[in-house]
């Protein structure tokens, strides 16, 4: 595997004209183009012939996070607007707690028009079905470029999980460039999402239904689930000149035990495992090098994996029945049922996929790090999969269409 450090991100771009960005779904979720991708052609679908475009006994594997209305506005009494928008719990793990608490919950946030605030706390009337909650905010400090802030309310009834959905807004991509409006509520989830966390969605999922489900299930594919709690960094655009400069951005996961199983199995039977996303994608390939460093010694059996661990121990050459199997292991041992943790995974042209066979996805902004991830599965061929999509009026970006990519092998740097 060779290492991209010293890509320039430059590279990567295409010209993207704003009236090709999809700012609104269409009406019926599986009626989106498809993009086909295979064997170095393409060809056009669409969603609902998904069934007919994958190989029977596949494994497809979703994101089953659900996006939380994490955008909050508080108004100071000069007047100022001051907006919060939470990013994770303090404690990155602890989402599950951080939403079910019933007095106050702690979190790293983004603050828009931080100058204004000072050290008073910000409060605001929020109205539920309990009655009117008060709902305060408190400064506690920085990690990085986050603010720290402890939220408080006062009606022990309602859980910050339930204060947040009332309160909060459900927050959209900043490149749709319009505001949230009640449609969003559901188009802006995946029919699956159950696992709140998320300040963006999965959105290669948004257009699957129970009708593509069906039909998938009636040629014996599968289907399991893992979550990866998306954070503000899937927006981040690369700045620096080289790779090696740019922070990647972390998030959470969790893997259960039975998901591990199943993919155990899929990689033994030698079918296709299908990531619906790239964060499906960075999962997937996180397990394998989670894997690696349990054969090594080099971890606990909570996952973190580092920006460049991918490149440092892939020389080992560890299969991947190996890797998942430590996993398992590991868990049986410690008689676990769900593998949590980390990633900060950058996958980038040279890197070698360990598991993914076959990607479903949207079609991605120029100069970000997804676009490092399409052209690391397709290699150059990324360029001619995205002059396809603008030639032939395909939609970009979340609410935009859909493409089917099998992997290319030959990953080339460019």
């Amino acid at each position: 595997m060779s290492s991209p450090k010293q890509l320039n991100i430059l590279n990567f771009s295409y010209e993207l004209p704003e009236e090709r960005i999809a700012k609104f779904p269409l009406t019926n979720r599986d009626e989106s183009k498809l993009l086909v991708y295979q064997n170095g052609s393409i060809t056009d679908s669409v969603f609902n012939q998904l069934d007919s475009l994958l190989p029977s006994n596949s494994l497809v594997v979703f994101n089953n996070t659900r996006v939380v209305h994490a955008r909050l506005l508080f108004n100071r009494e000069t007047g100022a607007q001051i907006e919060i928008f939470c990013i994770e719990p303090l404690h990155h793990f602890d989402y599950q707690q951080a939403f079910i608490s019933k007095q106050n919950s702690t979190w790293k946030c983004m603050v828009g028009n931080a100058k204004r605030w000072k050290e008073d706390i910000l409060e605001k009337q929020v109205e539920t079905p309990n009655g009117k909650v008060c709902l305060k905010a408190v400064k506690k400090g920085f990690v990085g470029e986050l603010f720290i802030v402890e939220f408080s309310w006062n009606n022990e009834d309602l859980s910050f999980g339930e204060v947040l959905h009332f309160a909060g807004i459900l927050p959209l991509p900043p490149y749709l460039n319009r505001q949230t409006e009640e449609a969003d509520e559901e188009r802006y989830q995946t029919v699956y999402a159950k696992v709140e966390g998320s300040v963006a969605a999965p959105t290669a999922g948004l257009h699957f239904t129970p009708d593509v489900f069906n039909s998938l299930s009636k040629k014996e594919i599968t289907f399991d689930e893992l979550t990866l709690h998306v954070g503000a960094g899937t927006f981040k655009p690369v700045k620096t000149k080289a790779l090696v400069d740019h922070q990647m951005h972390e998030e959470t996961l969790f893997v259960e035990l039975s998901t591990l199983k199943n993919i155990l199995a899929c990689l033994i039977n030698k079918n296709k495992l299908v990531a619906v996303g790239t964060t499906s994608t960075r999962t997937l390939e996180s397990l394998y090098w989670h894997g690696v460093k349990l054969i090594l010694q080099h971890a606990e059996n909570e996952v973190e994996i580092k920006q460049w661990d991918a490149y440092e121990f892939d020389a080992l050459n560890i299969s991947s029945v190996d890797a998942i199997s430590a996993i398992i292991k590991t868990l049986e041992q410690e008689e676990k049922l769900v593998l949590v943790g980390s990633t900060q995974i950058i996958i980038a042209p040279g890197y070698r996929f360990k598991l993914v066979d076959v990607l479903i996805t949207n079609f991605h902004q120029p100069e970000n790090t997804l676009m490092l991830l399409i052209a690391a599965f397709v290699g150059n061929d990324w360029r001619k999969i995205y002059e396809h999509a603008l030639t032939n009026n395909y939609r970009f970006l979340s609410y935009g269409d859909s493409s089917l990519l099998f992997k290319n092998d030959v990953n080339i740097l460019v």
